[in-house]
């Protein structure tokens, strides 16, 4: 028996977010983008009028300028957006239990069990969720119905915006086939380029390839691609209360001015490691890899990582490990403009932190249970008067903390 899967996908999210506190703004091109003046001058989103001059996610502000003079560009307000992603999903919630969130403004529902309680069409349930979430949210969305998830986000994609595209049994080759084989999930820029290469341009070229060479020349990725093309996913809708484990917890800042001296790198980094091992700690989590990456000016990225003796969630331990990569990879002054450190290779709080060792120096462990009441400590002020109520050391040098995003 086939699944009845659908992929809801907000249009716009970010910008229609905004444009329900600024009603004045809807009739013109808007976009969300970070403090130009901070350096954060880069488009997040922006509404369906901006769209259609040209303006793209990702580009810079003045490059979006230049392509649309009269774009007006508001703030972000993350927690709006996580508090309507919630709300929105509580609407889904309504109609299946089934409910996987792709990212803040995607999710994924099979109502393959409760069809049946709402007509038993799912196109005309599409349409009833996306007149729900209008009515009662003020925000659009497009969904794409199919027998799988990997057609039904291309469902989503395939009209937008506000509309509803099934992609059946019966038509699902005339729909999917002739699109460009990089709108495909999980089809990156470097794995359409190396498809590209022999030739396979489209979704229905994917599928008529053959699978053995795909696999030999992109390994696992390939034979799943090609099984992907040819309608044959088969993963499951995760249930909601069934969250995809964290791989990884990192944090980056572009810096109000580049820094050049290894003080001004530890101040940065030492604010980095600090937001890290508090989200570790809230989640009952430690890493045993650390990874960093820097970006000059010039936007060449040089990323490093390391593996690490021991599970930690502790600040000091993370800047070491961040600190010695970063050295081992750059030299001062040479500007860097941007970090971002990672923790990696994440296990529960209890499986591997600090094993004992018989050869231990007893002033190292005590140092180090120093540490944690200290950060523990730390951990307990901010959730009483705030996440900004202490800090580690001084972080005049780059900037400040309001550089975190």
């Amino acid at each position: 028996m086939d699944r009845t899967i659908l992929h809801c996908d907000l249009n716009c999210f970010y910008a229609s977010v905004e444009l329900l506190s600024l009603p004045r703004l809807k009739k013109l091109p808007v976009a969300v983008c970070g403090d130009p003046s901070s350096r954060h001058g880069i488009i997040l989103a922006k509404n369906e009028l901006a769209k259609s001059f040209g303006v793209r996610t990702a580009e810079t502000v003045w490059q979006a300028k230049k392509k649309c003079p009269e774009l007006v560009l508001v703030p972000p307000h993350h927690d709006r957006y996580r508090t309507y992603s919630q709300k929105v999903n509580a609407i889904y919630l309504r109609f299946t239990d089934l409910v996987e969130p792709f990212g803040i403004d995607e999710s994924w529902l099979d109502v393959t069990g409760s069809l049946h309680l709402f007509g038993g069409d799912a196109g005309a349930l599409a349409d009833r969720i996306r007149a729900t979430v209008g009515r009662e949210l003020g925000l659009t969305l497009s969904v794409g119905v199919s027998f799988n998830k990997v057609f039904a986000k291309l469902g989503s994609d395939y009209k937008k915006p506000d509309a509803t595209t099934v992609i059946g049994r019966d038509n699902w080759r005339e729909i999917v086939h002739p699109l460009p084989v990089g709108s495909l999930l999980f089809v990156g820029r470097a794995a359409e380029e190396a498809l590209g290469q022999y030739g396979i341009r489209t979704i229905g070229q994917l599928a008529g390839a053959d699978r053995e060479l795909l696999t030999d020349r992109l390994g696992k990725l390939g034979g799943q691609l090609h099984d992907y093309a040819n309608g044959l996913d088969r993963s499951p809708v995760r249930p909601w209360h069934q969250r995809e484990p964290v791989k990884s917890v990192g944090n980056g800042t572009t810096f109000s001015q580049n820094l050049t001296t290894v003080d001004q790198v530890r101040a940065g980094t030492a604010l980095l490691c600090d937001s890290v091992a508090m989200r570790l700690r809230r989640q009952g989590l430690c890493c045993s890899g650390v990874q960093v990456t820097v970006k000059d000016p010039q936007f060449r990225v040089i990323s490093r990582q390391k593996q690490l003796s021991h599970g930690t969630h502790l600040m000091k331990e993370l800047q070491a490990a961040a600190m010695e990569l970063i050295l081992s990879a750059w030299k001062p002054p040479d500007p860097i403009r941007l970090i971002t450190v990672t923790a990696i290779h994440l296990t529960e709080e209890g499986e591997t932190y600090r094993q004992t060792d018989l050869f231990a120096d007893p002033e190292e462990e005590r140092r180090q249970q120093r540490q944690e009441k200290l950060e523990q400590a730390m951990d307990a002020i901010r959730g009483r008067f705030g996440k900004d109520a202490i800090a580690f050391g001084s972080p005049g040098e780059t900037g400040g903390r309001g550089d975190l995003p």
